[in-house]
């Protein structure tokens, strides 16, 4: 079974009771900081999930409980004796904190000890030292017969079980140390003895049986060591004796068989193929620097347009005469789409404003209810007390690519509805439209060119937003005065986008303001910024976020340090995001995998915010050409499926759907040539029955597919 890393991370933070910051990387074995509390655990592939959660809770143990002390100033200690001491305290204490995790860690050694991790199933127990054995004994004791004397053996494992602080760990790793140590003192001096007396004998032997042994056999003379032992070739598992301390004691310190076997068991379950995990962060931006403001915006508007006319001798009233004019006749023709929004909106607000209402008795006398006492207990009378509204807002995030020139005049409509929409019910709202050409340069003092510098702190790890990256605040709620003379000015470059046959002529777009690149994913960072703030300054207590766009942004790089041997300091460069890159929010702890299709990576950062974000409603809307809605239905719901038979079904029939499936909480998708027709029933004179027949039908067909999509749109901001 696959192990979902993202599960096993979550599943460390609970352990730890705090944030923290758990990486899975191709490493041998797991780690702790304690000063950045990073936990970093190997790549346990092979393992299963029981030995998986058991592994993840022992680590979290060394995280909880193991200071970060140099205790090896003060104790001469080998460090596995203090590795077995320290892992039956740790593995108890995690037992005592969680009791369920008892189970896991019995049904974990349990499977560890039928896969022989230890190594140990043909040797006899008894020879090991007792640190072996102890290590042994508290992890798979229960499964594995360990021998232990009574006794001073008996006393040092006690005294190992009853450790509570690591305090405890290095009196009785020291105990455990010494033990062994002199056990080893005593083996190697019974060794030396036998050595020993073996010599003496050989030396005893008459010369002429030694002679006829060697001929005998063939075997060579030994020869004597340096040392005062034997060493001869007839025995070559005799290994010659170790240097000496002058005493007949070997130096070394006793080994700890069993955790080097476990050590290298685990290695094993390590899946060391493929890329190495790299975990990015987004950045935190400076608004001031990436959002042009809509004074500027509309200034901007004017002044080239104004430009243009007196340069070219143009009547201004003329110019955009046509356009302005199929601007008030859109705005006439939508008030009944907003009146429905604006009912739907105050109907569904009062139901949810009685839905918190309470009542409750005043202590008056009911007189009318008086009559009723000798059946009626209830002769008081009651207040109810309706619950005050919630105050909303809605954040807009427009698409202001190339790709939006054919449906741009559409989709502006169908954000005008939802502004005039706000504006009617007083909501506070603000409109962004994305762009990389807004502005190309800046110029500073003396009139000299800067380029744009960064809206963020560079710094390894941290995903990349793009330098031209800019949001355009083409509307906001603050400036209602000015609403519609601003709306004109957008809906003038919608259509010459698009360019109608209506637009009585190709004016000039405003430096900055023609379409250019997709840079959705950078809106998407730029959010965690922008909504906080929005609702702090309005105080609001529910905020929509709309983003109306025709498609995906594409995949971003990240900053990454790069070591060149030639160069002292590391060089900070730029890496594309791969399958081995998981997007990492500290805040929300959540951690997301980017082994996905290019344009999921918009559903990642979506799915972000809403973890982020938990009040706040994110909504795409997507306004299709007929010959684009098959490529992107199959693109968020597959080529087969429930979901899929039940939105194409959808959008035969009303030509439009809601996606339930993407990274918004709903995705709306409208077509194009619907929504420009007319909702109004609206016939000449002379026209026929068929005609009329016709035209009502098709005045209903565009009030459905809007009460429709406007109605699980309200469903959604109240």
């Amino acid at each position: 079974m696959t192990v979902r890393h993202e599960i096993k991370s979550q599943l460390a933070k609970l352990l730890a009771t705090e944030d923290l910051v758990v990486e899975h990387k191709k490493v041998e074995t797991a780690c702790f900081n304690v000063h950045t509390r990073v936990l970093t655990l190997p790549m346990w592939e092979k393992a299963s999930n029981t030995v998986y959660d058991l592994l993840v809770g022992h680590e979290v143990g060394h995280a909880l409980y193991t200071p970060d002390e140099d205790w090896l100033k003060e104790y001469k200690i080998p460090p596995q004796f203090v590795n077995v001491v320290e892992d039956a305290r740790i593995e108890k204490l995690m037992k005592r904190l969680y009791a369920g995790l008892a189970k896991t860690f019995f049904n974990g050694y349990k499977e560890l000890a039928d896969d022989d991790f230890f190594q140990i199933c043909d040797d006899k127990l008894e020879t090991y030292n007792l640190a072996d054995r102890a290590n042994l004994w508290f992890k798979v004791g229960n499964y594995v017969d360990v021998p232990i004397e009574p006794g001073e053996e008996t006393e040092i494992i006690n005294l190992i079980a009853d450790t509570e602080t690591f305090a405890d760990v290095l009196v009785a790793a020291e105990a455990l140390y010494k033990y062994c140590k002199q056990k080893q003192k005593e083996e190697t001096k019974t060794s030396m003895d036998n050595v020993e007396s073996q010599g003496s004998g050989a030396s005893q032997q008459p010369a002429s049986d030694f002679s006829d042994q060697q001929e005998g056999e063939n075997d060579q003379p030994e020869s004597e060591s340096s040392d005062g032992c034997f060493s001869s070739e007839k025995n070559p598992q005799q290994k010659p004796q170790q240097p000496t301390n002058g005493g007949g004691e070997k130096d070394e310190d006793p080994e700890v068989k069993t955790m080097e076997s476990l050590e290298k068991a685990l290695k094993e379950l390590i899946d060391n193929s493929g890329l190495e995990n790299v975990y990015l962060e987004l950045p935190q931006l400076d608004l001031d620097k990436i959002i042009i403001s809509n004074k500027k915006i509309h200034d901007s508007c004017k002044e080239t347009w104004d430009n243009f006319i007196n340069d070219n001798q143009y009547d201004y009233s003329k110019i955009f005469e046509k356009v302005d004019k199929k601007f008030m006749e859109f705005k006439r023709s939508s008030q009944k789409e907003i009146n429905y929004l604006v009912k739907e909106f105050e109907c569904r607000k009062a139901a949810d404003s009685y839905a918190r209402s309470t009542t409750s008795r005043t202590g008056v006398l009911d007189c009318s209810k008086l009559h009723t006492y000798k059946y009626n207990e209830d002769l008081f009378k009651k207040v109810t007390t309706l619950a005050d509204g919630k105050n909303h807002g809605l954040v807009f995030i427009l698409d202001w690519s190339g790709s939006m020139s054919n449906v741009m005049e559409d989709t502006v409509k169908q954000l005008f509805n939802l502004v005039w929409f706000c504006k009617k019910v007083n909501i506070p709202f603000e409109v962004y439209a994305f762009t990389v050409d807004y502005p190309i340069t800046i110029y500073g003092k003396n009139n000299k060119i800067e380029y744009r510098k960064l809206s963020y702190v560079p710094k390894n790890g941290i995903v990349e937003v793009n330098k031209w990256f800019s949001l355009m605040n083409i509307l906001t709620s603050k400036d209602d005065g000015n609403l519609e003379e601003q709306m004109k000015n957008i809906f003038r470059l919608s259509v010459s986008f698009s360019y109608n046959s209506y637009c009585y002529s190709h004016y000039p777009i405003p430096p900055g303001m023609e379409l250019s690149g997709t840079p959705l994913n950078e809106s998407l960072i730029a959010l965690h910024q922008i909504l906080p703030k929005f609702q702090k300054e309005n105080k609001l207590q529910k905020v929509q976020c709309v983003i109306l766009t025709d498609g995906e942004g594409c995949l971003l790089n990240y900053h990454r340090e790069v070591h060149r041997p030639w160069q002292e300091k590391s060089y900070l460069g730029t890496s594309n995001i791969k399958s081995n890159a998981f997007i990492r929010d500290r805040k929300t702890g959540m951690t997301y995998s980017c082994n996905c299709e290019y344009h999921d990576f918009t559903n990642i950062l979506l799915r972000n915010l809403r973890d982020k974000f938990t009040d706040i409603n994110f909504i795409g809307i997507r306004v299709l050409q007929s010959r684009d809605a098959g490529a992107f239905i199959r693109q968020h719901c597959g080529y087969h499926g429930t979901e899929y038979d039940k939105v194409m079904n959808s959008w035969k029939k009303e030509r439009a759907f809601a996606i339930k499936s993407s990274g918004y909480h709903s995705y709306f998708g409208i077509s194009s040539s619907t929504l420009s027709q007319e909702s109004q029933f609206q016939v000449v004179e002379s026209a026929t029955k068929s005609q009329i027949k016709s035209a009502f039908i098709k005045s209903l067909k565009v009030k459905k597919m809007n009460k429709k999509i406007l109605g699980e749109f309200i469903d959604l901001v109240v």
